[in-house]
């Protein structure tokens, strides 16, 4: 596999959360600084300044949290080539502790675009020759594993939300901070967003605080997040978010980041989400009588 290291740092602890873990926003955070890494390795450095032509917009991500990394970890990222097209690419980081072991998995789908209308364009010759020399693989460990990567076609709207008894878990508006040199929503901000929102979701509790003795958490393994439009500074983004079925350990929640204004969505996510136990940082594996609560809250026909 061609691994090339293309970020290093760590674990601030103002980036971690109510679980004591670095929060899922900032791992996405910290993959756009792989992408900006991989873009100069790729033959296209500053493609993120503000004067250059063209540069790279993310269109969908899928994540596997594979190990969590707590206040102080030092972490570092290697990236490869997956495949590159006509104007897409699909890139693959691996984020790892100092020790060597998987904390994260990013396989990101970046297309080439002009820096201001985002409108595709083909690559230049000397990139595909580049990319050439950093193709690899996904690790078995690091390879999708409850959530497919088929292409989707979304029913995501503020409508069909409303159909689905889907309840409103974040509302807010995008500011100048918010957004890249460019005046798009950076990609973080998605991750950010839902983060926020799914508080709202277990508000009656996470799945497994029927053994009231144990403190509860919460926590994502696996995540599939795609852009459908890039919302700008002053436009509203509202969130909308369900519970789609799951088993004894696993839950999996669909969330719809919709534009008040025109209903149309800005981004949708598919998760896989357990609750642990805060003491033992161990998944929960969640009584009859609770899997039958939870699931009695699953939204039928609930997808991207």
């Amino acid at each position: 596999m061609a691994e090339i290291e293309v970020w290093r740092g760590s674990v601030a602890a103002w980036e971690c959360d109510g679980m004591g873990h670095l929060n899922v926003g900032f791992y996405v955070a910290k993959s756009m600084q792989a992408l900006g890494g991989m873009a100069a390795e790729l033959g296209m450095a500053g493609v993120f300044g503000v004067q250059t032509e063209s540069t790279l917009m993310v269109r969908e991500q899928h994540i596997r949290f594979l190990r969590e990394a707590r206040p102080g970890a030092p972490l570092s990222m290697t990236g490869g080539v997956l495949e590159i097209g006509e104007s897409e690419i699909r890139l693959l980081f691996l984020m790892r502790h100092h020790s060597g072991e998987l904390a994260a998995s990013f396989q990101t789908v970046a297309a080439h675009v002009t820096s201001r209308e985002g409108h595709a364009f083909p690559w230049p010759d000397r990139v595909r020759v580049r990319a050439e020399t950093l193709m690899c693989v996904v690790p078995e460990n690091a390879a999708p594993r409850s959530i497919g990567l088929e292409p989707v076609v979304t029913q995501a709207s503020r409508k069909r939300a409303d159909a689905l008894g889907l309840g409103c878990t974040g509302l807010g508006m995008v500011t100048a901070s918010d957004c890249d040199a460019f005046g798009r929503m950076r990609t973080e901000g998605f991750m950010q967003r839902l983060s926020d929102a799914v508080p709202h979701l277990f508000a009656e509790g996470r799945p497994g605080t029927d053994a009231a003795a144990r403190p509860v958490g919460g926590a994502a393994v696996e995540y599939r997040l795609i852009h459908h439009a890039w919302p700008r500074a002053g436009d509203r983004v509202e969130m909308r978010s369900g519970a789609a079925g799951g088993d004894a350990r696993v839950r999996r929640l669909v969330h719809w980041l919709l534009d008040p204004a025109t209903g149309q969505p800005w981004g949708t996510a598919e998760a896989i989400a357990v609750s642990f136990d805060l003491e033992t940082r161990k998944i929960i594996t969640l009584s009859g009588p609770e899997l039958a609560r939870v699931n009695a809250q699953t939204v039928e026909g609930l997808t991207l």
